[in-house]
C-alpha cells in the first residue's frame, strides 16, 4: 500500500481522540449519497414517465399511421401491406376501420334516461385487439366475439362512467353513411325518412371496459370493436390504414418516409410523435429540467466535499505540519487530500447507489406514491431502472468532485511546517 493512500485513509476514517473527524466525513457521504440518489431517482422518474405515456399512445395508434387522403377508405391490398411489412424497420402492420358515431345508451331505471356521447369506433383486428384488451381490460372478457347479440364494443373507463355503460348492455350507434346522398340529405329540407335512411344505425352490446389512464381524446372517447364485424355492416372489405410498428424508434421519422415513397400515391402517412405533438412536446420539456437538476445538486456535492476537505485540513494542520518536517514533499500531501476526496466521494455515490435502487424496487413493488390519473395519465410514480442512468450520474458526481477537491489539497500542499506545528 502506497504511504500517500494509508494516511490518506486514516485521516479520512480514522477517529482520534480529541476531535471527531470521522462524523464530518460521515456527514460528507451522506450528503453525497443524497444527491446522488436523488439524481438517479429523477432520471428513472422522467424517463420511466415518458416511457409509460409512450406505450400507451403506441397502443392506440401505433408507430406510424398510413391512410389516404380526407381520411377516405380504402379496399385492403395485400400488395400494399407486403410493401409495408419488407421494410427492414417495420415490425407489425395491422389494418384499422374507424367510423364516427353517436353512442345512445339507456339506463335501467324507471326513467329510462337516454344519455349520448360522440365515439370514434376502432376496427382492429382480432390479434391486434385481443393483445391490445389483455393489457388494459378493466372488466370482461378481451375473447368474446358476437353472439347475434349486436356488435361487440369495447369503449374506455371514462367513456363507461360518463354513459353508466356495463358489460352486456346494449346501445345504439348512430352514425352518418359516407354516401353522396347521405350529405345531400343533411343539406336539403328533406322528409324525415330520409333523413332517417340516410343514417347508419346500429346495436351494440358493451362486452368489456379498458381503462388506459389517458382521459381525452382516449378513453372517454375511442370504443374498439372487431374489424371484420365492423366491415360486414358498414363498410365491406374497406379500410381507414394501416397501422406499423418499428423495431427502432430512433429511425421512425426516416421509416415513415420511406415506406410512404414505397406506396406511392395517394397514401400518406405519419408518425405518433406528429399526431400527438403536443404531449410529446410536454414530455420534452420535463426532460428539459433534467440537466438543471443536475447541475444544481451536482454543485451542492461539489461545495459538499470542499467544505469536508477544508475541516480535514484545519484538524490535521499537525499532522501535515509533522510530515513537511519529516520530508514528505508537498505534491505527495496534496496527493493525500485528493486521494480523502476519492473515497469520500466513492463511498458517497455508492451508497447513492445502492439507495436509489432499493428505493426504486420498494416503489415498483408497493407503489407508495400515487398520482391522480386524470393529470398525469398514471396512477402511480413509473421507475425505469437503465444502468446507464447510474453509470452517468455516478461518473460526473465523481469527476466533478476530485476535480474541485484540487482546490483544498493544494492550500493543504502550501501549509508551512513551522506554521503548522505552531498551532
Amino acid at each position: 500500500m502506497k504511504p500517500e493512500f494509508y494516511i490518506a485513509r486514516r485521516f479520512a476514517f480514522k477517529q482520534r481522540a480529541a476531535s471527531k473527524p470521522t462524523f464530518i466525513v460521515m456527514v460528507a457521504v451522506a450528503g453525497i449519497a443524497v444527491g446522488t440518489a436523488a439524481l438517479i431517482l429523477t432520471l428513472s422518474i422522467v424517463n420511466g414517465f415518458a416511457s409509460s405515456v409512450e406505450k400507451k399512445l403506441i397502443s392506440f395508434s401505433a408507430h406510424i399511421q398510413i391512410r389516404q387522403p380526407d381520411e377516405q377508405l380504402f379496399m385492403e391490398r395485400y400488395a400494399d401491406r407486403a410493401k409495408i411489412a419488407d421494410h427492414p424497420n417495420i415490425s407489425r402492420v395491422s389494418p384499422f376501420l374507424e367510423k364516427s358515431f353517436v353512442l345512445r345508451s339507456r339506463n335501467s331505471g324507471k326513467e329510462g334516461i337516454w344519455r349520448s356521447k360522440p365515439v370514434l369506433v376502432k376496427g382492429l383486428n382480432t390479434v391486434q385487439r385481443e393483445a391490445f384488451l389483455k393489457k388494459f381490460l378493466k372488466d370482461g372478457s378481451p375473447f368474446t366475439h358476437d353472439q347475434g347479440k349486436g356488435i361487440s364494443l369495447y369503449p374506455g373507463q371514462t367513456l363507461a362512467e360518463n354513459l353508466k355503460l356495463t358489460v352486456g348492455q346494449r346501445v345504439m350507434l348512430v352514425g352518418l353513411g359516407r354516401g353522396p346522398s347521405s350529405q345531400k340529405n343533411l343539406s336539403d329540407q328533406t322528409s324525415i325518412v330520409d333523413l332517417l335512411s340516410s343514417l347508419d344505425i346500429e346495436v351494440g352490446t358493451i362486452r368489456g371496459v379498458y381503462d388506459t389512464g389517458l382521459q381525452e381524446g382516449f378513453d372517454d372517447f375511442v370504443v374498439l370493436s372487431d374489424l371484420a364485424a365492423l366491415q360486414q355492416r358498414f363498410n365491406p372489405l374497406m379500410i381507414s390504414g394501416y397501422d406499423a410498428t418499428v423495431y427502432d424508434v430512433g429511425k421512425l421519422s426516416s421509416t415513415a418516409k420511406q415506406v410512404v415513397q414505397n406506396l406511392g400515391f395517394p397514401f400518406y402517412g405519419y408518425t405518433i410523435f406528429d399526431r400527438y405533438a403536443n404531449l410529446f412536446e410536454w414530455l420534452k420539456l420535463q426532460k428539459n429540467i433534467t440537466p438543471l437538476l443536475i447541475v444544481t445538486i451536482t454543485i451542492v456535492a461539489v461545495f459538499n466535499i470542499i467544505s469536508t476537505l477544508l475541516v480535514l485540513i484545519i484538524e490535521k494542520t499537525r499532522e501535515i505540519g509533522m510530515l513537511s518536517a519529516l520530508g514528505l514533499e508537498p505534491r505527495k500531501i496534496s496527493r493525500i487530500f485528493m486521494i480523502q476526496a476519492l473515497l469520500i466521494s466513492f463511498s458517497g455515490i455508492l451508497a447513492g447507489n445502492i439507495l436509489a435502487l432499493t428505493l426504486s424496487f420498494l416503489e415498483l413493488r408497493f407503489h407508495f406514491i400515487t398520482l391522480p390519473e386524470k393529470s398525469y395519465f398514471i396512477t402511480y410514480v413509473p421507475l425505469l431502472i437503465e444502468p446507464v442512468d447510474y453509470a452517468v450520474v455516478s461518473s460526473a458526481v465523481l469527476a466533478l468532485t476530485l476535480l474541485f477537491a484540487f482546490i483544498p489539497a493544494m492550500i493543504a500542499s502550501r501549509l508551512q511546517p513551522e506554521t503548522a506545528m505552531s498551532t
